[in-house]
């Protein structure tokens, strides 16, 4: 394995076969990437995909390629759309803070522990940035698995595996605060200085913010969960019944009919309208039904009765029988023509007497018209003319 001189040098190559790249990252879930698709997009050149196939960028597989596992992850990466939620990542940091910690008191070069200082500022931004990162990877797959996954029970399992990485990730920010706070306290109380004490602010915030998604997603879960199980129930129920109704069993071994006959749902009754109404004595002595009366019967007395519109007589000259006449030019006719002339076709379309007016253009359309229907019939030849700025192809009879 051949590996990059420098950035330079890999920054460049992946700018080169940047289609390539992106397609076979676009593409990276569904099968192996075809190496004749990959030809295609490094213009037939053998040498670029060798060179990337040398350098551990594609792997290679009879007539299957596929990115490497460090770029695909370094673009999921980047891109944030990895699903592999890697938690021990955080893990390893917490370790390497330890360490460095010690390695800190350890040292009596004031250089050299501020080194290790740095290492540990650098560490404390990696855990907040990636637990947050975790907790969106979490979510995203939450959200994912629920809806695209078809097998309840995989569905299931995998729900039940992210609310394991869940109280994972958790777990590891009660470790890093108390990391902060309690164990390491002696160090964070001697070397911080103002640019640490952002950091630990900074990072207190990031992990607050992670653990109250973190009871959402708990939430979330749970409901997906109880989702999935009455899903599963009402699944099961509906195939056994299925399958009773469709060997004729339902009746025989089931209390359908007493069920039914114990429903009295209203909703399955028919509406019953009943009409209303108001007593003479009512009408009479209430002020408030007299006013209504009144306020009804203006709005009746307002209304207008529209006569419709009818339309006038049709003329009788819209019903008079009329023809109209049109001049068609039969082309056959014309052909008979030009094949007992000498001429060639341009000109003796030019010069030909039509039963009808006709303008140069249009004439020039008659030309196009006849070597087009007739054109087995004509000899066309290599030779032009112009006239009137059109060039035209000099056409005789066979």
């Amino acid at each position: 394995m051949n590996t990059f001189n420098d950035i330079k040098e890999l920054v460049s190559t992946l700018k080169r076969e940047e289609k390539l790249i992106s397609e076979m990252f676009a593409k990276r879930k569904s099968l192996p990437y075809q190496l004749n698709y990959a030809r295609e997009l490094v213009d037939y050149d053998e040498n670029r995909i060798d060179f990337l196939i040398q350098h551990s960028v594609i792997n290679e597989n009879g007539n299957l390629i596929e990115l490497d596992d460090l770029y695909r992850e370094f673009f999921e990466q980047v891109l944030d759309v990895n699903e592999e939620i890697n938690l021990s990542y955080i893990n390893e940091n917490i370790k390497n803070i330890k360490d460095n910690i010690n390695y800190y008191f350890n040292e009596n070069n004031e250089n050299r522990k501020y080194a290790y200082l740095r290492i540990i500022k650098k560490t404390l931004k990696k855990i907040g940035v990636t637990t947050l990162r975790s907790v969106v990877d979490i979510r995203r797959n939450i959200e994912n698995t629920f809806k695209n996954e078809a097998n309840y029970k995989n569905k299931q399992l995998k729900l039940k595996n992210l609310d394991n990485k869940r109280v994972t990730v958790n777990d590891l920010i009660k470790q890093t605060i108390n990391l902060v706070d309690n164990d390491e306290f002696t160090f964070f109380n001697e070397a911080t200085d103002e640019e640490l004490l952002r950091i630990i602010l900074n990072l207190k915030d990031q992990l607050n913010q992670s653990s109250h998604n973190l009871i959402e997603i708990e939430k979330q879960i749970i409901d997906y969960l109880n989702q999935i199980k009455l899903q599963e129930k009402f699944v099961e129920k509906l195939r056994k019944l299925k399958y009773l109704k469709d060997h004729f069993l339902i009746q025989a071994e089931t209390d359908i009919k007493q069920i039914l006959s114990r429903k009295s749902d209203t909703v399955f009754d028919n509406k019953i309208t009943e009409p209303l109404k108001l007593s003479i004595e009512h009408l009479l002595n209430d002020e408030n039904a007299r006013l209504s009366i009144l306020k009804i019967a203006k709005q009746h007395s307002e209304r207008k009765n529209t006569i419709p519109l009818l339309a006038e007589k049709i003329s009788n000259d819209f019903l008079e029988d009329s023809v109209e006449e049109e001049v068609i030019i039969d082309l056959e006719e014309v052909k008979n023509g030009f094949v007992a002339s000498s001429d060639n076709l341009f000109n003796f379309v030019l010069n030909y007497n039509f039963i009808k007016e006709i303008d140069f253009n249009e004439r020039v359309t008659i030309y196009c018209q006849m070597v087009s229907q007739f054109e087995n019939e004509l000899i066309i030849e290599d030779n032009f003319q112009s006239k009137n700025n059109i060039e035209y192809a000099l056409v005789f009879p066979k």
